[in-house]
């Protein structure tokens, strides 16, 4: 009977057991995806920027758990062509994609950003170039804030696939652009720091990566103008429930279509849809085990491209009318330089330098704030101006300070540079009175 009263209770125990890893839901999975450094390697940093640059992307990656179908890394040189240090799945650990970092040299040359972003999506974020779909990818971009040629929309075609964009820059370069070219939220994505002080971001920055690399709700990835990729955390496992994905065009809520998907998958790619559309999303858990929220998403595709002939006349129509070329109009460009000066433990000197041929400003504003985090404060400038004393600041404090450019057209062009409060005088110390020796009168006054 004995026998029989044992097996019963390991029986019990182990159903029991199922279901409370049943009612916890899927583990936690561990950090899976394509991590690519963009480090400047072109003349314009000095060797010892890259020096300390270079000691920054090991100790990023030393820790991170790389390895075959899991987390993998790759290093890109910025210079006059885009050089590949590394490919992905090269390095099985950490430590060897450390030691790989430091070992790597400066390439030189011009600064072309933009041309090694074209290089990224097509030779290591495509999937014909042996990406891997459906993971999470990440991109942590190091410059010291200046390109030779456009970043924008070559950034934002890595955006569009769903490349999460991490921006360090130590602390020179247009705002607002690198602002644009970040993910959202901006103050999450992109970091200022001085060259000497890169190692104070290094667990935050990675911390986020790693988030990045753990998708905590539904998604969109790889947008084109006939589909997306939809992604999403394991929410369930194949024995505890399924999903069910709703796709519905925004603007005709009766075309809806539906997807019933087993409780494992984690990503789905729809198809075939319209350009330049929204769609709405709808993620549904279905489980016995535990209740789940629906996930929903807004997702826009993508501009198609104009058929062959759209721009041009109607057949038949007779010859287009001749038009006069219009003279350019003069670029709106921002300032070119920023000066620092008179530096003093509360004020500092801010000039700056239109760039030449540049349409006239109908003024200025200089944004400052602490590098370290703090309240930003606004100084407005007039046109023809190009200076102004910054007042009331901290002494020994790094700040940000922008530059931005404002033109009649609405637009605005900014410029930012780093900027330091030397240390104030140390207070003198007050002099102890020295008490009277025994056996003398002190002094009357």
């Amino acid at each position: 009977m004995l026998p029989w009263t044992a097996l019963g209770l390991a029986l019990s125990l182990r159903l029991a057991l199922a279901r409370s890893s049943a009612e916890r839901g899927p583990p936690a999975s561990a950090p899976r995806g394509d991590l690519m450094f963009l480090l400047d390697s072109s003349a314009s940093v000095s060797h010892y920027e890259f020096s300390r640059v270079r000691e920054f992307v090991g100790q990023l990656v030393a820790p991170l758990p790389l390895g075959t179908g899991a987390l993998r890394a790759s290093l890109v040189h910025v210079g006059s062509r885009p050089y590949t240090e590394f490919p992905f799945g090269q390095h099985s650990s950490g430590e060897a994609a450390q030691d790989a970092v430091r070992a790597s040299a400066q390439r030189m040359g011009d600064t072309h950003t933009g041309l090694a972003l074209v290089y990224a999506k097509e030779q290591l974020f495509a999937e014909a170039s042996g990406a891997r779909p459906g993971v999470p990818k990440v991109l942590v971009w190091v410059t010291d804030g200046g390109s030779s040629d456009p970043v924008g929309p070559p950034m934002q075609e890595l955006k569009d696939l769903g490349v999460t964009v991490f921006i360090v820059s130590t602390g020179r370069g247009n705002f607002l652009e690198l602002s644009a070219a970040a993910s959202a939220p901006a103050e999450k994505h992109l970091h200022f720091v001085d060259v000497d002080d890169l190692h104070i971001i290094v667990q935050e920055l990675r911390g986020s990566i790693l988030d990045a690399m753990r998708p905590q709700q539904l998604h969109a990835t790889e947008i084109t103008s006939s589909g997306f990729r939809l992604a999403w955390p394991p929410l369930l496992t194949a024995d505890s429930g399924y999903y069910v994905l709703e796709l519905v065009p925004s603007a005709q809520p009766g075309a809806a279509r539906r997807q019933q998907l087993p409780g494992n998958a984690t990503d789905w790619i729809w198809a075939g849809l319209d350009p330049d559309t929204d769609y709405d999303v709808a993620l549904v858990p279905e489980s016995n085990v535990r209740l789940l929220r629906p996930q929903n998403l807004r997702v826009r595709t993508r501009p198609g491209e104009a058929g062959p002939g759209a721009s041009g006349p109607e057949s038949g129509a007779g010859p287009a009318p001749t038009q006069l070329a219009a003279l350019p109009a003069p670029e709106e460009a921002g300032p070119e330089r920023i000066v620092i000066s008179h530096a003093r433990p509360r004020s500092l000197r801010v000039s700056w330098a239109p760039a030449p041929g540049s349409a006239a400003a109908l003024g200025y504003h200089v944004q400052f704030g602490p590098l370290g985090g703090g309240e930003a404060q606004r100084v407005e400038v007039p046109a023809g101006r190009n200076c102004t004393t910054l007042q009331g600041l901290a002494p020994g404090t790094a700040y940000l300070v922008t530059v931005t450019a404002a033109f009649r057209s609405g637009r605005e062009s900014a410029l930012s540079a780093k900027a330091c409060t030397p240390d104030g005088p140390r207070p003198r110390p007050r002099p102890v009175p020295r008490a009277p020796t025994p056996g003398t009168a002190s002094r009357e006054p």
